[in-house]
């Protein structure tokens, strides 16, 4: 790593940089904060020693100064003045660390080596990130439904914020897709994404996967362990299912989200989290607070800016694009020449429920693609329950009159919608010419 020292004394930075050395790193020397900014300025840094102490200027001034120059620089302050009050408010501006004065060269490298640790696996998040989005296809938002619009419109304005964000909506939908492109587009998109899966925290100790703890606090604590939240720092922490988070930690999220502070399991040191939190949950809050599993200050926090995310059901505009653009990255993964869908698999897509949203289209399009032994899907690739989907009768194209292929069109639609507003949707006219039609067509 590249370590900055930023001291007034020169003896005190040469044997900071020494001891930084002889950990395998490098030491880069500077006398006050003019000169660590400029240094900063020109090139990049992991970490920083700084005096609190810093001649005439304010090292606490300078740490905020530094940050803001470089969010994702880890700053451990050093001094002879070590107070509990000068280590918290450290904390509160952004400080990973802290040494007092006289310190021993053993101290430097074991506060390096846990920074080295912290980067490491904020290197893997970022591989793992990169990872995922190999393996998945790229996020479409060109989608022609206008409450998709409405939604993606309110979160990419309120991605340059720091606002939190809620996102509600069935199982499958794409909730933690879309949290990922709120994140690119924020400034914290070159820092870590960190989800927390609620519902599978710990359940003997949720809050030491959340915020942390030290070694010894609860049986089975052999070591330091920072948390989520500290993972997460500089970036945005997304709690996934926030319907389903122990009611038990509730209260110290509240605080995260209030004062921006928590503390780790068996340490009554508050600590800084600079992190921006989202959340998303399939669950109608309302209902999860009257029955007592999710605090009402809790949910207000978190209320800042929400969006609800339709349905796949509910969006029949984008059930057509978004199987191409699944059978598309499919076949070109496994190297097939998968061309098409056929009619009746169309329909088959066009007839079904869609339980598990975006989820389930992109499983049953995956499966099609490895079962596929042509170049169009057929209804034999797709599962059992597309199969009982009636073959297409009047198709477009055959020897028919244009009012028995409209007949026949309406009639598919209204099988498939669940009333008369979703079906006129989908046909692009108003409810009254929709019932008029189906007067005239004999088809009520």
């Amino acid at each position: 790593m590249r370590v900055l020292i930023v001291d007034d004394e020169a003896r005190i930075r040469k044997t900071t940089r020494i001891a930084v050395e002889t950990a395998g790193h490098t030491g880069v020397e500077a006398p006050n904060g003019a000169r660590a900014l400029a240094l900063l300025g020109a090139e990049a840094f992991d970490a920083c020693f700084l005096d609190l102490k810093l001649g005439q200027e304010d090292g606490l001034a300078e740490l905020e100064k530094l940050l803001k120059l470089q969010p994702s620089l880890a700053v451990v302050m050093f001094t002879a003045y070590a107070t509990i009050t000068s280590t918290v408010e450290a904390m509160r501006r952004g400080a990973c660390d802290f040494i007092p004065k006289p310190f021993t060269p053993d101290q430097v490298r074991t506060v390096l080596a846990k920074i080295e640790r912290t980067s490491a696996m904020q290197h893997h998040l970022r591989s793992l990130e990169n990872q995922l989005a190999d393996e998945s296809p790229a996020l479409d938002l060109e989608s022609p439904e206008l409450a998709v619009q409405r939604a993606q419109a309110v979160l990419f304005k309120a991605a340059a914020t720091p606002a939190t964000i809620l996102l509600l909506g069935p199982s499958g939908i794409g909730k933690s897709t879309l949290a990922r492109e709120v994140h690119r587009r924020s400034p914290q998109r070159d820092a870590a994404f960190v989800t927390v899966n609620c519902p599978s925290l710990s359940r003997d100790w949720p809050e030491s996967e959340l915020f942390g703890h030290v070694q010894g606090a609860f049986p089975g604590a052999i070591a330091d362990t920072k948390g989520l939240v500290a993972a997460a720092e500089g970036g945005t922490l997304f709690l996934d299912e926030i319907g389903e988070l122990p009611t038990l930690i509730q209260p110290k999220l509240l605080r995260l989200l209030q004062e921006g502070e928590y503390e780790r399991v068996g340490e009554p040191l508050p600590r800084r989290a600079r992190v921006r939190v989202m959340a998303a949950t399939n669950r109608n809050p309302a209902d999860e607070i009257m029955a007592g599993r999710l605090r009402e200050d809790l949910f207000c926090q978190l209320n800042v800016i929400s969006v609800i995310l339709p349905g796949l059901r509910e969006r029949p505009a984008d059930l057509s694009r978004l199987a191409e653009g699944y059978r598309k990255f499919f076949a070109s993964r496994m190297g097939k020449p998968v061309r098409s869908f056929s009619p009746a698999v169309h329909m088959a897509l066009a007839g079904y429920a869609w339980p598990g949203n975006l989820r389930e289209l992109r499983n049953v399009v995956e499966r099609a693609v490895i079962l596929c032994s042509g170049e169009a899907i057929e209804l034999c690739d797709l599962p059992e329950g597309f199969a009982a989907v009636p073959d297409p009768g009047i198709a477009v194209g055959a020897r028919v009159t244009l009012e028995a292929l409209e007949a026949e069109h309406l009639h598919r639609v209204l099988a498939f919608s669940r009333n008369l507003d979703e079906a006129a949707k989908t046909l692009g006219i108003d409810p009254a010419t929709l019932y008029r039609k189906r007067q005239k067509l004999g088809l009520v």
